[in-house]
């Protein structure tokens, strides 16, 4: 018997970086950062339906590669995602990503798609969700200290969603300062390069840290933080690698997604095990309290978490409904028997006629 054609449900949507690149431009990228950023509050705001766990890290002198699962008993989603500083010397990325949907109840794949764009999307949409909600009212200026890959998202981000219409950048390579600029010179931002993360952070409301290095940092000194900004450390992503001084958190009131690992990853894991920190989820659904005064500094310690990739491929999904921009897979055995696997291998085997 002729092995049968793939079912419907053998096949999986899957995007590639083409196709999203075609997507978000369809979209248009602050809006498509606006409703990422939609996405990613409405999770948050069922923070306690989700299944939660550390993500699962795999440490060597390179880097790391971590798995990134979570599920909210309807979906299943996971992250597979690298981060290597060395990369970029050798002309590859220092961050690649990769992601998977599934249904819960069969276990089966809905979608597949590249997470290296998406995951800057999403971290820049989660960044300016969190500002909204916790910089000085009225922010109109930000610090970008780290001009690499993430910077130009952060910067449109906080644009389109927290309504800052100036970006300072600093990068301790210039050339990566140059690129930002040219980046955002269309954007209706003021961009200004600064020679110093001193000089960066002149004048902004909004102070974020990206920087590569796998190491303990001190890009932000304890003197150089005034009251009444809002901190985005987003560098933080492994044990041993921070960008803050100590002095900083402890004047701050710190903001983070989920406590167990940013106490591992992120840059309270210089801090004692009970400094005390807020999730910012809890701001949300208001049982715990966000910015309090014009003086008050507010941190948030993000190292990155699950949901919030989850978050960016539910948006993706829906995205996709009605679109061409994704291909079908066949990625699922479905043989017309489901407990005959073998016999759809059999029926696919070359027949002698056609050897």
């Amino acid at each position: 018997m002729p092995a049968s054609p793939p079912s419907d449900l053998a096949f999986v949507p899957f995007v590639s970086v083409q196709n999203m690149m075609r997507l978000i431009h369809h979209r248009g990228i602050e809006n498509a950062l606006r409703e990422l950023a939609e996405y990613i509050e409405e999770d948050f705001r069922r923070w306690p339906s989700f299944n939660k766990t550390p993500r699962v890290a795999s440490h060597s002198a390179d880097g790391v590669i971590e798995l990134m699962p979570t599920s909210d008993g309807e979906s299943y989603g996971f992250k597979y995602v690298n981060g290597h500083p060395k990369n970029t010397a050798e002309g590859l990325q220092t961050v690649t990503a990769f992601g998977v949907l599934a249904e819960v109840s069969s276990g089966y794949p809905v979608l597949l798609s590249e997470m290296t764009l998406l995951t800057a999307l999403r971290t820049a949409a989660t960044s300016a969700m969190v500002a909204r909600r916790l910089a000085p009212g009225g922010a109109r200026c930000m610090a970008m200290i780290g001009n690499g890959a993430q910077a130009e998202f952060q910067a449109l981000a906080m644009k389109a969603i927290v309504g800052i219409d100036e970006v300072r950048l600093y990068d301790i390579d210039p050339a990566a300062t140059r690129k930002a600029q040219r980046n955002l010179a269309s954007t209706g931002l003021t961009v200004t390069a600064c020679a110093s993360a001193q000089e960066a952070i002149l004048g902004a409301q909004i102070i974020t840290t990206c920087t590569a290095d796998k190491q303990y940092a001190t890009i932000l000194t304890d003197n150089m933080v005034g009251a009444g900004v809002h901190i985005n450390a987003i560098g933080g992503d492994c044990p041993g690698k921070t960008e803050l001084h100590p002095g900083i958190l402890a004047r701050s009131e710190v903001f983070v997604e989920y406590p167990p690992q940013t106490r591992i990853e992120g840059e309270i894991q210089q801090m004692p095990e009970d400094f005390p920190v807020t999730e910012f989820w809890e701001v949300l659904v208001g049982t715990a309290k966000g910015r309090t005064s014009d003086q008050q500094i507010t941190l948030f310690d993000s190292v990155g978490f699950a949901v919030e990739d989850f978050s960016a491929l539910r948006c993706l999904r829906d995205w996709l409904k009605g679109t061409s921009y994704f291909e079908r897979l066949d990625m699922i055995a479905d043989p017309d028997d489901p407990r005959d696997l073998f016999g759809m291998l059999q029926r696919a085997a070359p027949s002698e006629d056609a050897a």
